[in-house]
Formats: C-alpha cells, sequence, structure tokens
C-alpha cells in the first residue's frame, strides 16, 4: 500500500528530482506543492501533511510543549550567514566587530537565519546588548507585518522607524547594516548601492566552517504528528528521498554546469572547501550544530531554556538508543 503525503516546499533546486517524479517510493508518493511563504503551523494545516519550516519556530514549538509536529533532521535550507550582512558601498564598516553600537536591521527577530547571523557576530564580540536593533520588512516588495514577535525592547530591539523598508533607510543612513536571508532587487547590478559588510565573506566563512564543523541549518521538515504516528516508517522514507533527491540533482549540476560562466569553479571549490558530508542529513550528523543552536536560541534571549536534540528529535533519538542497544546486545 502506498501512501500520499502533501508536503509544502520552497523552490529549492535540488528537489527538482522529487518534484518530476525521477525520484520515487513505492511505500510513499509525495505530492509537493510549492509555496512562497512558509506554512505558519503545519500541525493546525489542513491542506497539508508536511512542511519545510522554519529551526527557530519548530524549537519554539517543542520549547512550548506543542507536540502537534514532528520534526525531520534533514535541513532543507542551509547557509552561512557572513555574506548576509550587507550595508552601502560608501559605508566604512567593513569588519563585523565594527557593527558594536550601531544600527542593524533584521526581517524578523527570531527567525533562524538572523538568530545564525548574530550568533556569528556574537563571536566577533557584538552581541545583542552591543547594538541597536530594528526589525521590518526588507523592500518595498515585502507586506508589513509583525517582524519582533513579541521580542521587542524599547531603545534596543525596536520596529523600524514607519515601517519603512530597509533598504531605503540603509541607502539613507537610517541604517548602518542589514540582516537579509536573500539579496535585494538589483543588489547584484554594477550600480547597486549595496555591498556585504565583509569583503572577504567566503574566507570567513571558510574558518567559522573550520571552528564549528558544519554549515547552519536554517529550515528543517516538520510532519503532523498524526501522520508520523499513523507511518512510523514515513519520517525515515521521506527524508530519504529527500536525500536521493539532492543526489541527483547534484550529479546533473556537476554535468550541466554552465547555467553562469565560472559554476564548474564554484562546484570545484565547494569540493575544495567542504567535506563531502557537509549536507547530511541526520540527528547524529548534525546535533553539534542542534546543539549550538538551542544555546543560541538561549544566549539571545528567544527561548527561557536550552533544549536538547533529544527533546526537539525525539522519534530520532530513541530510534538511535534502539540501534545502539541491539548492536550491543
Amino acid at each position: 500500500m502506498t501512501v500520499t503525503i502533501r508536503l509544502a516546499l520552497r523552490d529549492w533546486d535540488y528537489m527538482t528530482p522529487l518534484v518530476l517524479g525521477e525520484v520515487s517510493s513505492p511505500r510513499l508518493d509525495v505530492k509537493v506543492e510549492r509555496v512562497g511563504t512558509l506554512i505558519s503551523h503545519i500541525g493546525k494545516d489542513d491542506a497539508h501533511d508536511a512542511a519545510e519550516m522554519s529551526f527557530s519556530r519548530y524549537t519554539q514549538l517543542r520549547a512550548d510543549g506543542d507536540e502537534t509536529v514532528i520534526g525531520i533532521p534533514n535541513f532543507i535550507m542551509r547557509g552561512f550567514r557572513h555574506r548576509c550582512i550587507i550595508t552601502t558601498k560608501k559605508s566604512p564598516i567593513t569588519q563585523l566587530h565594527q557593527l558594536a553600537g550601531k544600527r542593524i536591521g533584521v526581517t524578523g527577530w527570531r527567525d533562524s537565519g538572523n538568530t545564525w547571523t548574530r550568533a556569528a557576530l556574537r563571536r566577533e564580540g557584538v552581541g545583542v546588548e552591543d547594538a541597536m536593533w530594528f526589525a521590518g520588512r526588507l523592500t518595498e516588495a515585502h507586506p508589513v507585518t509583525d517582524r519582533l514577535d513579541g521580542f521587542g525592547r524599547a531603545g534596543r530591539i525596536e520596529a523600524a522607524p514607519g515601517e519603512r523598508p530597509m533598504v531605503e533607510l540603509l541607502k539613507e543612513g537610517g541604517l548602518d547594516a542589514v540582516f537579509t536571508p536573500f539579496m535585494p532587487e538589483g543588489f547584484f547590478d554594477k550600480d547597486s548601492p549595496f555591498r556585504q559588510v565583509l569583503a572577504d565573506f567566503r574566507g570567513a566563512e571558510r574558518q567559522y566552517f573550520d571552528d564549528v564543523g558544519y554549515v547552519p541549518g536554517m529550515h528543517l521538515i516538520g510532519v503532523k504528528a498524526t501522520v508520523a504516528a499513523e507511518h512510523p516508517w514515513l519520517l525515515e522514507e521521506l527524508s530519504t528521498l529527500i536525500d536521493e533527491s539532492k543526489r541527483v540533482w547534484t550529479t546533473k549540476r556537476r554535468k550541466y554546469a554552465d547555467t553562469t560562466p565560472w559554476m564548474l569553479d564554484e562546484l570545484l571549490k565547494v569540493s575544495a572547501d567542504l567535506p563531502p558530508e557537509w549536507d547530511e542529513s541526520g540527528l547524529d550528523a548534525n546535533r553539534a550544530m542542534i546543539v549550538d543552536f538551542a544555546r543560541e536560541l538561549h544566549a539571545q534571549g528567544i527561548l527561557p531554556r536550552i533544549l536538547t536534540a533529544q527533546e526537539l528529535f525525539p522519534l530520532q533519538a530513541s530510534s538511535n538508543r534502539s540501534q545502539l542497544a541491539a548492536a550491543e546486545s
């Protein structure tokens, strides 16, 4: 019997083989719905059985005792964050430690990516209390919503003045830097007024990887607990399909690398700078990253206590203990 699961995903290129059916399973029929905005709470969503979701919001659910969603430690979105701090080309700021005492914009206070970016900043001596923060929309095209998530503090963490787009505030000097998950339109144009704070962000990211041993994970896959309870094997099967889709896509990308003139060079650099298993899924492979993220959420005042990897992924932790016990018996 084949089980059908409705999965909401953003347009990640390496999910193409899964979307097209090139990667499949006789046990699991994955119906992918492409979404531009993440499902706010997959546990309460009638249209889907599983979805890409924010790592920080999943952690918040577990901290709140909400067990309607079971996370799979397969991080559908990963990325270094040093490159995501932008300023203007006229700015004298060229190092992260120079952001101490500055006005910094963020697109959402507790967003996973911004949590990791503040973690990178903390490593350079700039903590939450060492800057003035403003949460707001990146551009005019983005909606005006509450991006403070209840973490606002007068004089320290506030909404962007007048709810104005942060790229405008940055351009006018109202902000000194902005954390952005995606570069604003026009950023890659030669006449763009913006640049990354770090000229050699890649070098900083390589050093970061050498220090911590992982590429930060921002989004994971969440499955309704009712679905996971009815089909206990489904979590592992879905994770395997995602891994296979990535493998097939990576193989093709290396073959058809001429999407930009230097893509082949980029693929060679990644192979030289990172180990083959840098994006491996699973609890054991990602334990250090998961533990560090939970610590950051607490250190930055987002969660009142540090959650363990076992609390965040109880089914996987239980499975690992059972496998270990079987191996030792």
